[in-house]
């Protein structure tokens, strides 16, 4: 493993940016070791909800964790959950979504797993794409 500090800049998507590093690093499978930061509007999908939910204001990330996958064709594969705080200090968490943009910061501290490959295959215990791991072919 190899460890990757970053920070992402304001108007920074924060999902696809950081699928962009993992991939500039020429790796498929990375983990979210911690992260902080502002968004402008957080894009969340709350648990058992199929559509994500827009936090419109400023919102604090509070942490942020889960996976990082992109393939050789450079689709997603990535999983993340974070729990922000809205300027009334309401905490809310779910699932990342495309579509929060940095405010100030992101800083995140990234495991680059370059062995392995990480991907969504349909598990049919749950019904949803779940996670599968695999090393990585040379």
């Amino acid at each position: 493993m190899k460890t990757l500090p970053i920070r992402l800049t304001p108007g920074q998507d924060l999902r696809p940016a950081l699928e962009a590093v993992v991939r500039e690093h020429g790796c498929r499978a990375a983990f979210v070791i911690a992260g902080i930061g502002s968004l402008r509007d957080a894009r969340i999908r709350f648990a058992g909800v199929d559509e994500a939910q827009t936090l419109v204001g400023d919102t604090e990330i509070l942490s942020l964790s889960g996976t990082v996958g992109v393939d050789e064709h450079g689709r997603s594969h990535s999983h993340l959950h974070m729990a922000v705080s809205t300027a009334t200090g309401a905490v809310f968490g779910g699932h990342v979504v495309p579509g929060c943009r940095v405010r100030t910061t992101a800083e995140v501290l990234l495991g680059l797993l370059p062995s392995w490959s990480f991907t969504r295959e349909h598990d049919a215990a749950t019904g949803f794409p779940e996670l599968r791991v695999r090393p990585q072919e040379p």
